[in-house]
């Protein structure tokens, strides 16, 4: 299985800590934010990733992170030459899966648990992980039938939440992830949506889930990114 690290975007929210740099280079706690990702997807044991950046600061990734050998891994760079959405930045990546399964992370998303069994039994479909939250209007939400443990259905950020269950930037394709992208159109804001390729998963049926026990946080705002720097304290400190 190859690793995705999507880290596009411009960071507008968390201006003016981004007004020189990208937001997934900025620190949390004792690291830089793109580290826990990267960390995410190693600890499961991938170790061939590729990094998504936009243009403006693609050579810090390269100089901060270089081969990856520093990690135990395998770094390749792609660039995003300009908002497209997830699901468009992930598409980048289809040479690079070679048509093996895929396991995409957002840059700025935490991570305490840790996927490694997730990944091991992967077959086919895809899987996503949901965490229960109190401002789930904030992100894409997840309704979900308890009675065979199936998602209905996503909807990205809704005003009246259908559950508590946030979908977290972490996916798990199969290599038809490639096909079901290139049927998307854009959305509203013009952009290529992560929700419709899961919605197209839970359609065919093929979409499981976990619900992740420990915390989890992305760190988009200046409150998410404190929270992130927390949980990154508490983590190491358990150790």
């Amino acid at each position: 299985m190859k690793g995705i690290v999507l880290a596009g975007g411009t960071g507008s929210r968390l201006y003016p800590l981004t007004k020189v740099t990208n937001k997934h280079l900025l620190p949390v706690y004792d690291k830089p934010m793109i580290y826990y990702p990267l960390l995410t997807l190693i600890n499961a044991g991938i170790t061939d990733i590729m990094i998504v950046s936009g243009r403006g600061h693609a050579g810090h990734f390269l100089e901060l992170l270089g081969s990856g050998a520093e990690l135990g891994a395998r770094f390749t760079y792609e660039i995003q030459d300009e908002a497209g959405g997830i699901a468009q930045a992930l598409s980048l990546a289809e040479d690079f899966a070679d048509d093996e399964d895929v396991a995409v992370i957002l840059g700025d998303n935490i991570f305490q648990d840790n996927i490694h069994a997730t990944i091991q039994s992967f077959e086919s479909g895809a899987h996503i992980f949901l965490k229960q939250v109190s401002d789930a209007a904030r992100f894409g939400v997840a309704e979900v039938d308890k009675s065979n443990e199936k998602i209905l259905g996503i909807e990205e950020k809704p005003e009246v939440p259908k559950s508590n269950y946030a979908v977290t930037g972490l996916y798990i394709y199969d290599n038809d992830v490639f096909d079901i992208i290139h049927t998307l159109k854009p959305s509203g804001r013009g952009e290529l949506e992560i929700t419709d390729v899961n919605n197209e998963y839970i359609q065919q049926g093929l979409m499981k889930y976990t619900v992740l026990d420990r915390n989890w946080s992305d760190a988009g705002t200046f409150e998410s990114l404190l929270k992130a720097s927390i949980i990154a304290r508490e983590d190491k400190e358990s150790k």
